[in-house]
């Protein structure tokens, strides 16, 4: 298809060349007041102009056949990645109190039912399967989570950003968001919005991450402002979100959620610094709500096509007896910038008496620079986690409270116990 591509502009760059040629003896035929000749460049002219948009047009559909085959290859992987499918991932760390025994009595679809905190049925009724209402608590505590984990990115240093829900398509497929599904036939896993003809397509945005490194694109940062770090309110669509069985009971796989994303650009030489200091800020979160949870390097067949380099984070949870991810990091190295223009200039060395050095070329390509992005918090499922680690049982074991961690006090905007059913710890 390349060597095709080529042969094509060769071939349009010829008849453009031909076309000027012509054009220049219309001009000198005119002069002359030749009108025979005159008459004769017309008409050649009319014919390449005719060969002339039609090898655009075949140029343009094979140069955009050729950038979305580019686009589907993934990044490399990290020489330390577990190799093979998601059982490889290995175990780095295990972090917080020891995990409460498995117990269905925790599942948090019934503490939702029985406290009021969560609506299943109307959603299903306006919306659909695997959409919801949080009520009460648990609507405050989606508003504390997500205000808390901002605070914590805010006193790293991280700007706070909220970020659009949609996205031109040609953005997330250029951030490697080419969703995928583990079932035997592939589902769509975006929704696309309906648009104008002329207009550009546009989709609900699968995660904060896309918005956040479509706002660098065509940028060039000098060096000496990296690393840049952001951190995004957004939420995010899945439309696969009914496709994996057990998983898409109550809250734990769901069409939209409320995400702080966390999200870098660095230098080359900054991006696994940069993972590092993601990865802390994760486990403060995580280690302030009091909850279990391990840290695992995710192997090859789990990184998705932009990740360098990943790492998830599981807390436990009792009620569905099984640890579940609730947070990600990933480097991405170059393979978003390099999609999306993101480039910085480095700084130019300096001789001993600070000059720059005269043989320095100014002509010196610009380097693309490396993203990162990193969950802070992805609600539906931290509430998962609190509400069945938190879960508090009569003698008839019957749930009577939800115990939260003291840290989310502050974030907590209304009665902090209005309907006697919470217990702060």
């Amino acid at each position: 298809m390349y060597t095709e591509y080529k042969r094509l502009l060769n071939d349009l760059n010829a008849k453009r060349n031909a076309r000027s040629i012509v054009g220049e003896n219309i001009r000198r035929a005119s002069d002359k007041g030749d009108a025979e000749a005159k008459q004769t460049a017309l008409a050649e002219a009319t014919r390449l102009k005719t060969e002339v948009n039609q090898l655009e047009a075949d140029v343009g559909a094979v140069e955009a056949e050729l950038l979305a085959l580019a686009l589907t290859i993934p990044n490399d992987t990290h020489p330390e990645s577990p190799l093979g499918p998601e059982s490889a991932a290995v175990t780095l760390d295990t972090c917080g109190p020891s995990p409460i025994p498995a117990d269905p009595q925790r599942d948090h679809v019934a503490i939702c039912k029985k406290l009021n905190l969560l609506d299943l049925e109307s959603a299903s009724t306006v919306t659909g399967s695997s959409w919801y209402y949080l009520l009460n608590e648990a609507a405050l505590l989606e508003i504390a989570l997500t205000n808390y984990a901002m605070s914590v990115a805010l006193k790293r240093g991280f700007t706070p950003i909220t970020t659009p829900d949609v996205v031109r398509s040609d953005i997330a497929n250029r951030c490697g968001f080419l969703p995928r599904d583990n079932s035997d036939v592939p589902l769509q896993q975006t929704y696309s919005l309906h648009t104008p003809p002329a207009s550009p397509e546009l989709v609900l945005s699968g995660t904060s991450e896309i918005p956040l490194a479509g706002m660098f694109a065509n940028k060039i940062f000098q060096s000496s402002a990296l690393p840049y770090r952001g951190v995004g309110l957004g939420h995010s669509f899945r439309a696969e979100a009914g496709a994996r069985g057990a998983d898409t009971r109550g809250l734990y796989r769901v069409h939209q959620f409320t995400k702080v994303e966390l999200f870098a650009v660095t230098t080359d030489a900054e991006s696994e610094t940069m993972m590092t200091e993601m990865v802390e800020i994760q486990k403060s979160i995580l280690d302030g709500l009091g909850l279990p949870y391990r840290v695992l390097d995710m192997p090859t067949e789990e990184l998705g096509a932009s990740a360098y380099r990943k790492f998830d984070m599981e807390v436990w949870m009792p009620g569905r007896g099984s640890w579940g991810e609730v947070t990600s990091v990933s480097n991405c190295t170059d393979y978003q910038a390099r999609r999306l223009h993101i480039r910085y200039r480095r700084q130019p060395p300096q001789d001993t008496d600070g000059a720059i050095p005269s043989t320095m070329s100014t002509t010196t390509a610009l380097p693309f620079a490396h993203t990162l992005n990193g969950t802070a918090v992805a609600v539906p499922r931290l509430i998962i986690a609190l509400l069945e680690n938190g879960a508090v049982f009569d003698d008839r074991g019957e749930v009577t409270k939800i115990r939260l961690p003291e840290i989310l006090k502050p974030f907590w905007i209304g009665p902090q116990n209005g309907r006697g059913i919470l217990e702060w710890v």
